[in-house]
């Protein structure tokens, strides 16, 4: 006789259901109580201090962070704004020699952090340096009296510094956003006598305008977050005072205040963003895709395309690399006689727990919201992506003030009960590192694991739920396999930012350890700027690779685009 197979009432499989639910909300509420900590510690510090030093830094060096800050932020926004937008619609409207080499070159810059190009012109356009001896020799001069060159430690050398890697952020979702304009809109204005620039300026840059803005808002946030090359240059913005307060003047309260003052300008540009972004939709009216209409330059105009797309290239990224690669090989026995495979080891290693604990997370997180479609889930999640907007001095001072007092509570729970000292398990360990990696970049993992989750129709889901396959099974065996390659995108994105980061780490690391990026920031600074060149090339290359798949999948994600007309401007 066949055994009877229990049958779950209606009131047993709701029961159930409801258990799963709870199982991802009470681990979304978890996660985004994790990332909380560490913004909320800093507003509570603000707030609960007793120091007199806030009426000081008030009155003498904050009107100072505050207008260095805004012209800093402001002026290489408007910069990554002209380079990225002009050389998106060039690239993808315009026929020229080399442009499709262009395409993927162009954000070759975006590999190269901004205090490693910072060290280089320095090394480059210093007196001392090879421009300005080639000048003094060509001319006759014998001092800096006899010529005026611009000073390459300046507000705005870091200005023309951090335009020059950070452009990429704009042309990279200009890019895409002109990929995806309507074709009907630019035929219309042709067959209304208006040239590509009119085009450009008139209806391709409004309907592109929220993309721009959001790539802007991300080169705003990277600049607020830059703490190498401002200290290298002895521009006093925000991060480099909460560095000094907290670690020159021993005043953790004075930092959190400063830090308050710049999470609340963060928080504020990212609520106008996404402000603009809810003000602004476009909705295509055909499902029919055509390729995009070609205009063909002239030979005077091609030439000009080329120049313009070339520049940024040459000085973003072919001359800091040509000469880190020239010191690289140089003081190559020098530079790898030393701790240098002991740096690696330590940046792969904190990058990769980083990549790996923000992927997992960012799967639940993005999974989580799928299945529930709550409302306030997603807003849980995307509360728990802002930490991409947060500056690393800021997440330092949030996560390592709640870790120490964990660690303290604990040393002094088993004195007191066993006789023993745990000393610093947490804060004076890679374990505070990596927990700020990964408040920082959680939004990496959670945008793109999301973008691929909305590729996949959510019948494959219901199919799966009537053949008895519970969320974490469809998990495994329905959606891991597709998503495969969108959650290695994500790993790879967080561990090349991992291993360029540099203020979270200056801050947060253990005692005698370094990584790549701390490493060649005391080289720099102690003028060793050749010494630096292998590992600075060495955080280069790694972010090579995900630069060139990024590139390659924007050149694919118009149906169509192969074969595009070519139309006479």
């Amino acid at each position: 006789m066949t055994p009877a197979v229990p049958v779950m009432n209606q009131s047993t499989r709701w029961r159930l259901a409801r258990l799963r639910i709870d199982v991802w909300w009470l681990g979304a509420i978890v996660i985004a109580a994790l990332v909380a900590i560490p913004l909320l510690t800093v507003i509570l510090l603000a707030l609960a201090s007793n120091d007199d030093i806030w009426p000081h830094l008030a009155s003498t060096v904050l009107p100072h962070y505050i207008k260095t800050t805004l012209v800093l932020s402001g002026s290489v926004g408007f910069g990554t704004f002209v380079i990225g937008t002009g050389t998106a619609w060039l690239v993808t409207l315009c026929r020229f020699p080399g442009r499709r080499v262009f395409e993927c070159a162009l954000l070759l810059p975006m590999a190269v952090p901004a205090y490693i190009i910072a060290y280089v012109y320095t090394d480059v356009l210093e007196y001392a340096g090879p421009v300005q001896g080639l000048l003094r020799e060509a001319f006759g001069w014998t001092s800096s009296r006899d010529y005026w060159f611009p000073e390459i430690r300046s507000l705005g050398g870091a200005v023309s510094m951090m335009t020059l890697v950070l452009y990429p952020y704009v042309y990279l979702l200009a890019r895409a956003a002109f990929l995806e304009q309507s074709v009907c809109v630019l035929e219309v204005s042709r067959t209304l006598g208006r040239g590509p620039w009119r085009s450009f300026f008139t209806v391709a840059l409004p309907l592109a305008r929220p993309a721009i803005v959001i790539g802007t808002s991300l080169v705003i946030m990277e600049t607020l977050n830059d703490f190498g090359t401002v200290d290298f240059f002895a521009v006093n913005t925000f991060t480099v005072g909460i560095y000094d307060v907290w670690l020159n003047m021993n005043s953790l309260s004075g930092a959190a205040q400063l830090a308050s003052v710049l999470l609340l300008f963060v928080l504020g540009l990212v609520a106008l963003e996404r402000a603009n972004r809810r003000s602004q939709r476009f909705h295509h009216t055909t499902s029919k895709y055509r390729p995009l209409p070609g205009y063909r330059l002239g030979a005077w105009h091609a030439m000009g395309a080329a120049s313009a797309c070339l520049v940024p290239i040459l000085l973003g990224f072919a001359v800091p690399c040509g000469v880190l690669l020239k010191h690289a090989i140089v003081h190559f026995d020098e530079a790898s006689a030393g701790e240098y495979l002991a740096h690696t080891f330590n940046s792969l290693t904190l990058s990769f727990l980083a990549a790996a604990v923000t992927v997992v997370l960012g799967l639940f997180l993005a999974y989580g919201s799928r299945i529930s479609g709550d409302r306030l889930l997603g807003g849980l999640v995307r509360f728990a992506a802002v930490g991409y907007a947060i500056p690393g001095a800021v997440l330092a001072v949030g996560v390592l003030h709640p870790l120490g007092r964990f660690d303290n509570f604990l040393d002094s729970l088993m004195r007191g009960t066993f006789g023993i000292s745990t000393g610093l398990l947490l804060s004076g360990t890679i374990i505070a590192i990596t927990v700020g990696y990964v408040v920082r970049f959680l939004a990496l993992s959670v945008g793109t694991v999301e973008a691929s989750l909305a590729k996949i129709t959510p019948s494959m889901d219901d199919a799966a739920r009537t053949l008895g396959i519970g969320p974490g099974a469809t998990l495994r065996r329905v959606h891991l396999p597709i998503m495969r390659a969108s959650i290695l995108t994500a790993g790879v994105l967080v561990f090349v930012d991992g291993m360029k980061e540099l203020p979270m780490t200056l801050i947060m690391r253990p005692f005698n350890f370094e990584t790549l990026a701390t490493n060649v920031y005391q080289l720099a600074s102690r003028e060793l700027l050749e010494q630096s060149g292998l590992g600075s090339l060495t955080i280069v290359a790694a972010g090579i690779l995900p630069v060139l798949v990024i590139s390659l999948v924007i050149g694919r994600s118009r149906p169509g685009q192969e074969g595009a007309l070519e139309v006479d401007p």
